[in-house]
């Protein structure tokens, strides 16, 4: 079974979402994704200044496997990017949820609120259980 930390919220693209501050979310790909790609060997990020929309695709993963898409969870705009997770991006497979993290993103309205509308842990598990 996956790890899945109940503190944090989720996509049904399976990335996970956590609140920094009121207007900064910080984003990454799940244990369950992580384990899913299997090896990942290549990860491309998307860059401070760039504007993501929820939904569309902002980088990619790719494993031994196969290449994978990153959505975005939000809309916003990428205020950080985890530049050791292009050096390392093994760490995206050792420790998804900390040093294996994507981008922070400065949205537009409540960061909390954002994330509301999110998947909660137990609405992850559900379609990730099936």
């Amino acid at each position: 079974m996956s790890n899945i930390p109940t503190d944090l919220k989720y996509t049904a693209e399976h990335e996970w979402v956590r609140v920094i501050d009121d207007s900064t979310i910080r984003f990454g790909i799940t244990d369950y994704a992580q384990d899913a790609l299997g090896d990942i060997v290549f990860v491309s990020l998307p860059s401070v200044g760039d504007n993501l929309v929820a939904g569309a695709t902002c980088g990619e993963v790719e494993s031994t496997k196969s290449v994978s898409d990153v959505y975005a969870p939000v809309s916003g705009e990428v205020v950080a990017r985890n530049d050791g997770a292009e050096t390392a991006p093994d760490s995206l497979n050792s420790d998804p949820y900390g040093n294996g993290w994507i981008a922070d993103v400065r949205v537009s309205g409540s960061a909390t609120e954002i994330a509301e509308g999110l998947l909660d842990a137990a609405g992850y598990q559900a379609i990730t259980s099936g």
